[in-house]
C-alpha cells in the first residue's frame, strides 16, 4: 500500500473522531469561561477535557505529516492544519480546504456536493462565532473601560464581527480582544466566501451545461449559427 492511501485512509478515519473533540474542547473550553461558580474538580475535569482533545490534534498532525514523506514541504502546504494544532478553536477553518476541493472538481454539476459545502460553511462559522465569543468575553470582561459586560454582548460582537458589519457599539479594548477581533474578521471572510463561492460556482456550472446542452440540440435540428 501506498503512502498516499495509507494518508487517505488516515484521514477518512480520524475526521468524525477529530470532529468530536473539536466538540468537546468547545464544550471545555465554554465551562472554563463561563462557568465561575463549578467546583475545582469540575474545573480540572473541563480542563482535562481540553488537554486531550488537544493531544488528539498533536498526534493527528504527526501521523499526517510522517504518512505524507513531504517533511518540510508538509508543513508549507499545510500550514491551516498546523495553525488549527496551535488554536484548536480555529478547526471549523478547514472548510476552506472542502471548498478548495469543490473548484477543482469538472464535469456535472452536482448540488449536493457544494450544498454539503454550504451547510458545513455554515456550522462552522457558527461554531467559529462561538468560539470567538468566548476568547473575547475571556479577554473582555473585567477590563478597565470595556463596554463588553456579559456573554451576550460578546455575541452580538460576533455576529457583527463576522459579517464584516461593525455597528461599533460594542467593541474591545484590550490588546488580547484586538487580536481576536482581527482574527475573527479574516475567518468570517473566508468562511462567508466559501459559502457565496460554492454557491456561485453550482450556479455557473448550471448555467454552463444548459448552454452546452442547447448547442448541441441546435446542431442536431440542423441549426447551425448565425452567419455574418
Amino acid at each position: 500500500m501506498d503512502e498516499d492511501s495509507r494518508l487517505a485512509r488516515w484521514e477518512q478515519s480520524t475526521e468524525v473522531p477529530l470532529a468530536l473533540a473539536s466538540l468537546a474542547f468547545l464544550i471545555g473550553y465554554a465551562i472554563h469561561v463561563l462557568a465561575q461558580h463549578i467546583t475545582d474538580g469540575w474545573r480540572d475535569l473541563s480542563f482535562a477535557v481540553m488537554l486531550i482533545a488537544w493531544a488528539m490534534f498533536g498526534v493527528d498532525y504527526a501521523v499526517r505529516w510522517r504518512l505524507s514523506g513531504e517533511r518540510l514541504r508538509f508543513v508549507r502546504t499545510h500550514w491551516l492544519d498546523g495553525l488549527v494544532v496551535l488554536l484548536p478553536l480555529l478547526r471549523p477553518l478547514r472548510i476552506v480546504k472542502l471548498y478548495e476541493a469543490v473548484q477543482r472538481r469538472h464535469g456535472e454539476p452536482r448540488f449536493s456536493l457544494h450544498a454539503r459545502v454550504i451547510t458545513y460553511a455554515g456550522l462552522s462559522t457558527g461554531l467559529l462565532g462561538f468560539a470567538g465569543a468566548l476568547a473575547v468575553y475571556d479577554q473582555e470582561r473585567g477590563a478597565p473601560g470595556a463596554n463588553m459586560k456579559t456573554f451576550g454582548d460578546a455575541l452580538w460582537w460576533t455576529c457583527e464581527t463576522l459579517t464584516t458589519v461593525g455597528y461599533g457599539d460594542v467593541t474591545p479594548v484590550t490588546t488580547g480582544g484586538r487580536l481576536i477581533a482581527v482574527g475573527m474578521m479574516a475567518c468570517g471572510l473566508a468562511l462567508l466566501g466559501a459559502v457565496t463561492g460554492s454557491f456561485s460556482s453550482w450556479l455557473i456550472q448550471v448555467f454552463s451545461q444548459e448552454g452546452d446542452t442547447q448547442d448541441t440540440q441546435d446542431t442536431r435540428h440542423g441549426e447551425g449559427p448565425p452567419e455574418r
